[in-house]
Order: C-alpha cells, then sequence, then structure tokens
C-alpha cells in the first residue's frame, strides 16, 4: 500500500520546472520586445486624448443660473399701500409707508439678479381699500416675464402673499 501511495503521489519536478523555465523565458521576451512598447505607448496616448476630451466638453447640465427678478405692488385709485415685505433666499427687506418715506402705487423692487441657488423668492405686502371694488395687486416678474400674480378685492386693510421657489417646478 505504502508503495502505491508513493507511485500515485509522484511528480516530476523536472519537467515541472523546465516548463515554467520555458513559460517565463517566452514571457521575457515578450516584454522586452517592441511591439509592447508601442502597444503600451497607444494605450497611454488613448487614454490621454479620452481623459482630455471628457475634461473639455461643454457640461449641459448647468445646475444653476442667473434670474431677473422683480416685485412689484399696485393698488387701485384711492389704496395706500402699508407696508412691503421682500425676501430673497434669507435675506429680508422690509419697507413701511411713513410720512419720512412715502410708498406709492405702483411700487417696484426694480430688476435685480438672483441666483437659482438662493431657491427662495417671497413677496408680502398690505395696504388699505377705500372700498369693496377696490383691488391690490401683487406680481414677481423672473425674467421679465410674470411669475406669479395674487390679488385681493375688498375693503379695509388687505394682505397678499406670493412664495416662489426655483427647486420647485
Amino acid at each position: 500500500m505504502e508503495i502505491f501511495h508513493k507511485s500515485y503521489f509522484y511528480i516530476n519536478k523536472k519537467l515541472i520546472f523546465e516548463t515554467l523555465k520555458n513559460l517565463f523565458g517566452e514571457m521575457k521576451q515578450f516584454y522586452n520586445s517592441k511591439s509592447l512598447l508601442r502597444l503600451s505607448f497607444l494605450f497611454v496616448l488613448l487614454f490621454s486624448v479620452i481623459t482630455v476630451v471628457n475634461s473639455c466638453k461643454k457640461d449641459d447640465d448647468e445646475e444653476f443660473q442667473d434670474h431677473v427678478v422683480q416685485f412689484e405692488v399696485k393698488t387701485t385709485a384711492g389704496g395706500n399701500i402699508i407696508s412691503v415685505v421682500t425676501q430673497v433666499g434669507t435675506a429680508q427687506n422690509t419697507i413701511y409707508n411713513t410720512p419720512q418715506s412715502p410708498v406709492t402705487s405702483p411700487w417696484t423692487s426694480g430688476e435685480f439678479f438672483v441666483n437659482s441657488s438662493q431657491a427662495q423668492l417671497n413677496l408680502d405686502a398690505n395696504a388699505s381699500m377705500p372700498d369693496d371694488n377696490s383691488e391690490l395687486t401683487i406680481n414677481l416678474y423672473i425674467d421679465g416675464e410674470i411669475a406669479r400674480t395674487v390679488k385681493k378685492k375688498g375693503k379695509g386693510v388687505l394682505v397678499a402673499s406670493i412664495d416662489y421657489s426655483f427647486l420647485e417646478p
């Protein structure tokens, strides 16, 4: 049984080492050849061109854009604007109608640039209206077009509000 066991697991070491020696010799010859050098140069050149093209292409997905924004508050004849509150992002501005700084109708904020990364625009206004047919109108203009408008009709103190987000359609 011991003889069978030794012959069963007999490995010809000389054959294996000669085969490995021949294999490594062929690999060494392949790596030393000029064709591998040319192939490597070609891959490096191709990779470089692809990298440059990808880095230089124009990104069409502009995440944030600048917009021209304007707020407007109007009342019908006889209406008096009491206050106007504007907010762009987190910056809030409140304007009160006082004898030193009267707010007349129509009131406009003037055009200014806002990046859509600011996300939120708010306009609130209140006005004292003389009769039941009086109307308070507030408008939000984005890029020269009315994006939102709110109208309140009635007598007494009317309040109107617009909330707009660039992130929501």
